[in-house]
């Protein structure tokens, strides 16, 4: 416990030091004992660079949490998920948050890799680049393999060395800063900052098992195997392990170099549609979708195929969530408001007793002005933003579920967008939509489904109890934004509150050991 002191006064310095509470504070204003705590530890008897005197507030609030460290901008990534936690405006600042950090040696990524496969898989690599692309948590490097006779091209992503156990390390120390801040500052009691904190932790401890984004990776090629124009390297099981994730290589173009994508023949508007399409396709039709999709995570290759990296955060929806969000943007498309209403009720997203016409009518006042509006200003994303903040008045509970799918779509779109400034949301959205309604309700369609379903329950009754895996719980942690009560994580997380605890009661008794100690020798 000392050690988590010593690493919270660093963690304090550094925080202190760098403008990030200061730029917050015009966002959000800290209470006043966290400003006397930061003035404190900000005592320092060298000048303070001025490199970001010049920039925007939201270039700075990112520069300074980017110059902390992983810690911090794994949390900043993190909050940028979950606006219900630190309002609108700090979510969208923190959103442009990058991980670009220096790389490190190619020979240390070389002992890595021949620790983690073994010397005999090691050798198979060939001819391994300095690294291509460096972030908080790893590194890529570009190589070759032998495939069965056949030399392929390869990306090699490899961990920082002793990353996980130096983010452990300052997770756990900012655990005791949320603890105390909870106690200190009354008020902060509702925002659960132990238990954000201690989210933060489960998720990217999965993200650093880079044998979790090998499977996500795995699972979302199978289920987008058929879909034309669209691409998920291939995993090479072989050569991939907890701190190695190989992969095939891809030959493309980032989607942000539209300029050369047109000079090599690229139909950049037919592109845009595709994106959106087979986002939509992925959340409706398989319930598991990329949910990074920005211009960095999205290639281009030589087919003109859209090729997506980066698993670490991939997004799912039951089938209840796919058939609501389904439902209401196809109302919302035809403008059928009764209709979106009636879905909310027969859902349960909303009490039985909420009369449908003022619902109906609620949702008009949402619709009809966005309908209004020209078609590069139409958001499906942030529709549903809006129907999320009305239908809170109809005591709809926040489906935080679909948060991370609204944000994911508002970034989609604006990718689409800088690809087809035209590009029309609605028009492009119908298709998916109608058909896989019209598939779900089809009664062959459903018979299967029941059946299928039906099967794997009873092939699964055996292993009920261990059924969900650390993998599945990773994604609803980041879904749902809370820890099951029945979970070994809730377990895990009472402990380290009982541990917090307990090493205050200590300090405390020392302390007054020692106040009474000094009484009597003086």
């Amino acid at each position: 416990m000392l050690k988590k002191l010593f690493i919270l006064f660093k963690i304090a310095r550094r925080l202190a030091l760098s403008d990030a509470l200061k730029v917050v504070s015009k966002i959000h204003k800290p209470p006043l004992i966290m400003q006397i705590l930061v003035n404190i530890f900000s005592i320092s008897l060298t000048k303070k660079d001025h490199e970001l005197k010049n920039l925007s507030d939201e270039e700075k609030l990112c520069k300074s949490i980017e110059g902390m460290g992983t810690t911090f901008i794994k949390l900043g990534q993190f909050l940028a998920t979950r606006p219900d936690i630190i309002g609108e405006k700090l979510s969208n600042k923190l959103e442009k948050l990058q991980d670009r950090v220096p790389a490190f040696s190619s020979s240390e990524a070389k002992n890595i890799l021949r620790d983690e496969l073994g010397n005999e898989m090691f050798q198979l690599i060939l001819n391994f680049s300095e690294p291509i692309a460096a972030a908080s948590i790893a590194q890529v490097h570009k190589a070759q393999i032998n495939d069965d006779g056949v030399i392929k091209d390869i990306a090699i992503k490899i961990l920082r060395p002793d990353i996980k156990k130096k983010f452990n390390e300052e997770i756990d120390a900012l655990m005791l800063l949320a603890y105390i801040v909870e106690n200190i500052v009354t008020k902060t009691k509702r925002l659960k900052l132990m238990e954000v904190v201690f989210l933060l932790k489960e998720i990217t401890n999965h993200e650093m098992d880079l044998r979790f984004e090998a499977a996500a990776a795995n699972e979302f090629a199978e289920n987008t195997k058929n879909d034309v124009g669209f691409y998920v390297p291939k995993i090479y099981w072989n050569f991939t392990s907890e701190k190695v994730l190989t992969l095939d290589w891809i030959e493309g173009k980032s989607i942000r170099e539209k300029d050369i994508l047109i000079k090599q023949g690229i139909n950049v508007k037919n592109v845009a549609t595709d994106i959106i399409q087979h986002f939509l396709r992925h959340a409706v039709r398989d319930g598991f979708f990329h949910a990074d999709m920005h211009q960095g995570n999205l290639l281009i290759d030589r087919s003109g195929q859209i090729v997506t990296i980066d698993f670490g955060i991939m997004g799912r929806l039951d089938k209840l969530n796919r058939k609501f969000l389904a439902e209401i943007l196809y109302g919302f498309i035809l403008r059928d408001y009764k209709k979106v209403a009636d879905v909310h009720i027969i859902a349960g997203l909303v009490p039985k007793d909420v009369n449908v016409d003022e619902l109906a009518q609620a949702l008009r006042a949402i619709g009809e002005p966005i309908f209004g509006q020209s078609v590069k200003d139409i958001s499906g994303g942030k529709l549903l933003k809006q129907l999320f903040d009305i239908t809170e008045k109809f005591n709809m509970q926040t489906q935080p579920q679909l948060l991370l799918l609204q944000k994911t779509m508002v970034v989609v779109e604006g990718v689409a967008r800088k690809l087809n400034p035209e590009t029309n949301i609605w028009e492009t959205s119908k298709p998916v939509l109608e058909k896989w309604l019209r598939e779900t309700k089809d009664p062959i369609s459903n018979l299967t489904e029941t059946l299928k379903d039906s099967t794997e329950v009873l092939k699964r009754l055996p292993e009920l109890p261990n059924i969900m895996d650390k993998a599945n719980q990773a994604l609803t942690f980041l879904a749902s934004g809370q820890i099951p009560q029945n979970s070994n994580s809730y377990s895990a997380l009472k402990d380290k509150e009982m541990e917090i605890k307990s090493f205050r009661n200590q300090s405390i008794i020392g302390l007054l050991l020692l106040v009474f100690f000094g009484y009597l020798v003086f």
